[in-house]
C-alpha cells in the first residue's frame, strides 16, 4: 500500500473487519447558524471512521449500516467508500431519511444538533446480521451508539455480541454512551451488560464513571472482570489497557487540538490494528494514540493520512 493512501478493501471471502452503525450527514461551518453561517457537507459516524482509519492503517474494512434514498445516503455512502472501505453490506431505505448532524459552533451556538430519530440507520435489526456474518471478518467492531437508536438495532448488536454466533470471530464494543440518545440511569445496565459480551472493550473513564460509578480504571476492570481486552482511555492524560499479561499503560503524545471528535474512533481504529497484527498491548495504545493525534490535528472527524510514527510503532 502506497503510505498515502488508504488500502482499498478486498474483494475476497474474508476481510479484516466490519463495522456496524449509523454514519449521519454532518452540515458544519464557521459560527453560529444564526448569525448566518455558510454550511459544508460531510460525514460523521463511530463505526465508519474506525472503518476508515483500519483501511488506512492497510487493513481491509466493511462498514454495514442503512442510508436514506436521498442526496445524504449517497454522499455519506461515497465518502466512506472513498476511504478505502467496503460498502456493499449498506442497504439504502426509500421509506426513512439518512441522520442529519448539525454542528452550531461559536458564540451563541447551540453545539451539536442532531436530527436522527426514525432515520434509516434506526431500522437496523437482526435481520442485517446475514451481511455482517458473510463477510467472514476476523473482526466486529460495534458500539452502544447503535443499541441505542432503537430496540431492533439493539437487538442486532446483542445478536453480534453472541459467542454462540459467528465462532472464531473477535467482538468489539466501544460503550460510547450518548446522553442525547439515552439517560445514564437507562444507559447504564444496558451497556454493561453488552459490554461482559464483548472480547475487547474500549470505554472512557469519565463515562464510566457516569455510567457505574467507577472513577479510576481499576474500578472499571473490576466491574468487568471477564473482558478479555479492556482499554479505559482517560482523555488527555493517556489510556490503560488490562488483558491476559496485565494492566499497562501509556500515555499520549501533546498534540495541539483543532477538534476532538473523531479522535475516540481513531484511537479505537490504532489500538485494533496492533491487535490484528499481533502487537502487545503497549503497542497497540501507542499506535492508537498515534491515529488520535492525527485526527485531533485536523478539522474533520475521519484519519486523513496515516500517522508518521506508525512504522516505527508496529517496528517496536
Amino acid at each position: 500500500m502506497n503510505a498515502a493512501e488508504p488500502a482499498t478493501g478486498g474483494t475476497g471471502a474474508e476481510i479484516d473487519a466490519v463495522c456496524v452503525g449509523e454514519t449521519m450527514a454532518v452540515l458544519h461551518g464557521r459560527g453560529p447558524l444564526a448569525a448566518g453561517a455558510r454550511l459544508t457537507v460531510g460525514t460523521g459516524g463511530a463505526e465508519s471512521n474506525t472503518a476508515v482509519a483500519l483501511a488506512w492503517l492497510g487493513h481491509t474494512a466493511a462498514w454495514v449500516s442503512r442510508v436514506g434514498g436521498d442526496p445524504f445516503g449517497r454522499i455519506v455512502t461515497e465518502a466512506v467508500a472513498q476511504g478505502g472501505v467496503d460498502v456493499r453490506g449498506v442497504v439504502v431505505d426509500p421509506a426513512r431519511p439518512t441522520g442529519l448532524y448539525v454542528k452550531d459552533t461559536g458564540p451563541g451556538g447551540a453545539g451539536a444538533l442532531y436530527y436522527r430519530a426514525g432515520s434509516a440507520a434506526s431500522a437496523l435489526s437482526p435481520a442485517d446480521a446475514d451481511r455482517v456474518w458473510s463477510r467472514r471478518a476476523r473482526l466486529i467492531h460495534l458500539s452502544g451508539i447503535t443499541a441505542a437508536l432503537s430496540a431492533p438495532a439493539a437487538a442486532l448488536v446483542e445478536h453480534l455480541l453472541d459467542r454462540r454466533a459467528g465462532e472464531g470471530v473477535l467482538r468489539s464494543f466501544d460503550v460510547n454512551h450518548r446522553p442525547a440518545l439515552w439517560s445514564p440511569g437507562t444507559a447504564a445496565p444496558a451497556l454493561l451488560d453488552l459490554a461482559r459480551r464483548a472480547d475487547v472493550v474500549f470505554v472512557g473513564r469519565d463515562e464510566a464513571e457516569r455510567l457505574w460509578g467507577t472513577p479510576e480504571a481499576e474500578d472499571v476492570r473490576a466491574v468487568l472482570p471477564e473482558v478479555p481486552v479492556l482499554v479505559v482511555k482517560d482523555a488527555g492524560h493517556g489510556a490503560t489497557c488490562f488483558d491476559a499479561s496485565g494492566e499497562v499503560f501509556v500515555a499520549p503524545p501533546r498534540v495541539d487540538v483543532v477538534e476532538e471528535v473523531g479522535a475516540g474512533d481513531a484511537f479505537a481504529a490504532g489500538f485494533l490494528s496492533g491487535l490484528l497484527d499481533g502487537l502487545p498491548a503497549e503497542r497497540g495504545l501507542r499506535l492508537g494514540h498515534a491515529v488520535a493525534a492525527e485526527v485531533l490535528r485536523s478539522a474533520g472527524d475521519t484519519l486523513e493520512s496515516v500517522p508518521p510514527d506508525a512504522a516505527e510503532i508496529r517496528r517496536g
